[in-house]
């Protein structure tokens, strides 16, 4: 009974969480989700105008208040289920690791002002306020598209050049209002009126906005403006370059993961050779292996070779393939997944088969062969595959490599 009860609880994390194609129930789920989002975001707009809050008002207001039980009752599964979202964490720690994640606080902001008011009549307003975190929900959105999800990876991956650059601006705007200050206070006493008067200039100028309600009259005060104009060009094209960097770098990796996907997953793998394996017969020098992967040493009955250029390969040879290690600091995170006999995916080709964009199939395992994946190879039934993916499989196992 138990064990039926955290079979169903992990269906429900399946559904509740990102799911792919081929699971019709996840995957309304996720259209669900995002549907009650624009349709909140739609209607908190909306309601801002007068003429339309007036004649719609109960139908704005019923949408709200069922997309905000939508949210209540995501959040309540998303705790209940917390557990296989972070596997390695004991269940009540997985469950406090969420609600007090990002995105967890995010989902509890999305329903808790809505009903607050119900409790605190004197803090309606307040609450209202707080509702506008509610947009933040949009980054749900995000881990429906790979494409949306390298901003999330380049913002991460990036933190500390940014709070730099960040950190450099804040200094500069300091400095140049205390500058101007003491260039334009006796010109202008009524708008540089203290050492921090200038913040809202320094900020317009050194953001290249320009407003223009304040604005320096002294010759000295005029070639300040011009300098710090200047300085903002590159103050700002730093924080823009990061980034810009940032995306060229993970799209980069991306496109590098999905060509050399296998030299990135192992370092040393071990590959049985039977009779109708190509290699068969075949000179090491004649193999034409890429770049970065050698055969390290083949282990042939009870004698261990040394591999060299003339050496043939033989059937029942044990042959043992080395690759340069995936050049990152971070793990990635793979996952392993049995194809059953009734597996819509047995028979296909792997270019027919609907999966995301960027998950990449990095080996199959069919028994006791070992294969190298290609758009040609047709999966079957039994067949053990290896991937790289943000979606959620049933049954998968993830394995951090």
């Amino acid at each position: 009974m138990e064990k039926k009860w955290h079979k169903q609880r992990k269906r429900l994390f399946e559904i509740v969480e990102v799911g792919y194609s081929l699971d019709f129930v996840s995957r309304m789920y996720d259209l669900l989700n995002v549907l009650a989002i624009v349709l909140n975001l739609v209607a908190s707009i909306l309601y801002t105008f007068d003429e339309i809050r007036d004649r719609y008002a109960t139908i704005i207001l019923a949408v709200e208040g069922i997309t905000v039980a939508f949210f209540l009752i995501d959040y309540l599964l998303r705790v209940f289920t917390a557990t296989f979202l972070y596997p390695d964490e004991k269940e009540s720690k997985a469950i406090l690791k969420y609600m007090f994640s990002f995105m967890g606080i995010v989902d509890l902001l999305s329903f808790l002002p809505y009903c607050l008011p119900v409790f605190f009549p004197a803090g309606t307003i307040a609450f209202r306020m707080i509702r506008i975190i509610r947009i933040f929900r949009l980054f749900r959105i995000n881990a429906y598209h790979d494409s949306l999800s390298v901003i999330t990876s380049v913002i991460v991956e990036r933190g500390q050049q940014l709070v730099a650059s960040v950190f450099i601006i804040v200094v500069l705007m300091l400095a140049s209002s205390l500058c101007m200050y003491s260039l334009e206070h006796e010109a202008q006493p009524e708008v540089f009126s203290n050492a921090f008067s200038g913040i809202w200039w320094a900020t317009s100028t050194l953001l290249t906005v320009g407003y223009g309600d304040i604005y320096p009259i002294t010759t000295l005060g005029k070639l300040f403006g011009i300098l710090i104009s200047f300085l903002g060009v590159g103050m700002v094209a730093i924080p823009t370059g990061i980034i810009s960097a940032g995306f060229v770098n993970q799209y980069s990796r991306i496109k590098k993961s999905a060509e050399y996907g296998r030299e990135a997953d192992m370092q040393f793998i071990k590959v049985y050779m039977e009779e109708n394996d190509a290699w068969i017969g075949k000179k090491i020098s004649d193999l034409k292996l890429p770049s970065g992967m050698i055969i390290s040493v083949i282990k042939r009955e009870d004698e261990i070779l040394i591999p060299r250029g003339d050496l043939v390969i033989e059937v029942e040879d044990l042959v043992v393939i080395g690759a340069e290690p995936f050049n990152t600091r971070e793990h990635i995170q793979l996952k392993e997944i049995i194809i059953r006999k009734q597996h819509p995916w047995v028979g296909a080709k792997i270019d027919e088969i609907d999966i995301s964009r960027h998950s990449i199939i990095v080996l199959i395992k069919r028994r006791s062969r070992t294969l190298i994946p290609n758009g040609n190879t047709v999966l079957r039934a039994g067949d053990k595959l290896f991937m790289y993916t943000q979606l959620h499989f049933s049954g998968a196992k993830d394995i951090e490599v």
